[in-house]
């Protein structure tokens, strides 16, 4: 992910097949959809990703050196969490009570009770630049997703002991999972790599064609379908069952993030360059609907989605400060 220092400033729905159809910028707002809050924070800066912890209602936002944990509900700020020099990306273990930070400057991970934001202990990764993370319930695996070296770690969040090195092949993005793959957008290869969890190996290597710079990863596990926002105004659709690409959908400049809401068959792509989250319906498995865009910031290009509650959580420069923008179905 790309840091932010400065900030940078969509009304036709559209059917969309197997073809791209037209951006179309400044749109008016989706029905029932619109910034409801501003969460002010102190200063400007650097920030990468903003996370959600659902059980207690906490947004987490990672802040060059340190997270700042904040009330989902009122932006109150709880805590902050030290240390955590370069922090790109925030992970949850309920099941352990614990949460990770991935600290890209020191190759390392800072594991911390969920509870009291208490730090435990640090855990070295085996690469450089650890950016996204996974943790996996079922097999209690914390993958960090390490930028500069081309690999992922893997890590026993029992033992916090690195346990395997896995080689993707390019510089890993955000990550998804079907419970037996991990499927990670390789930015610099405009492609997604699959590694089976089991034996840890990269088994394939699917091409996204027309795609520039995939970051953001979202996942509908019912239809078997990746959805991978890319840097040039695209939405990539993919079966996650043999890597055909069945659909490529337009949406704004420069995501960063996506997300992927069941209930509603609904996908967002969170877009920094022009300052729009775009939305779009599903229609089935193969068939997109850009229906609005929503007006935030030009920066606002991370985000955090609470399918209970139907917000979005995008941090972005508000007159020289950081901000998270909220965005709400009303």
């Amino acid at each position: 992910m790309t840091f932010f220092k400065t900030a940078e400033r969509i009304a036709l729905t559209l059917c969309i097949t197997t073809f791209a159809v037209p951006f179309v910028a400044n749109a008016a707002p989706a029905p029932g959809y619109a910034v409801i809050a501003r969460y002010a924070l102190e200063g400007a800066g650097k920030w990468d990703f903003i996370s959600i912890d659902q059980v207690r209602n906490r947004l987490f936002v990672t802040r060059a050196d340190r997270v700042e944990v904040l009330d989902a509900s009122t932006g109150k700020l709880l805590g902050t969490i030290a240390d955590t020099p370069g922090v790109h990306g925030v992970a949850f273990a309920q099941d352990l009570n614990v949460g990770f930070t991935s600290n890209g400057k020191n190759d390392s991970v800072t594991v911390f009770d969920l509870d009291t934001l208490k730090p435990l202990r640090t855990v070295k990764v085996s690469g450089s630049n650890p950016d996204a993370m996974l943790y996996h319930p079922p097999t209690q695996r914390l993958y960090t997703f390490n930028g500069k070296t081309a690999n992922m770690s893997v890590i026993d969040a029992k033992t916090f002991e690195v346990v395997q090195t896995i080689d993707v092949g390019g510089k890993p993005e955000l990550p998804a999972t079907d419970g037996r793959h991990l499927f990670v957008n390789l930015e610099d290869k405009s492609a997604i790599a699959v590694i089976n969890m089991s034996s840890g190996k990269l088994t394939a290597t699917w091409p996204l064609a027309g795609c520039s710079n995939p970051t953001g990863l979202a996942f509908d596990a019912k239809h078997a379908r990746l959805f991978s926002a890319c840097d040039n105004k695209k939405m990539i659709v993919t079966n996650s069952k043999n890597g055909q690409q069945v659909s490529s959908v337009v949406i704004g400049l420069g995501p960063d993030g996506a997300a992927y809401d069941e209930a509603t068959q609904t996908i967002f792509t969170s877009n920094g360059k022009d300052g729009t989250v775009t939305i779009i319906h599903q229609n089935n498995a193969d068939h997109y609907t850009v229906t609005a865009n929503i007006p935030t910031e030009k920066s606002a290009k991370t985000m955090a989605y609470d399918a209970s509650s139907k917000r979005l959580y995008l941090p972005a420069l508000v007159s020289d400060k950081l901000s998270v923008l909220v965005i709400s179905a009303e």
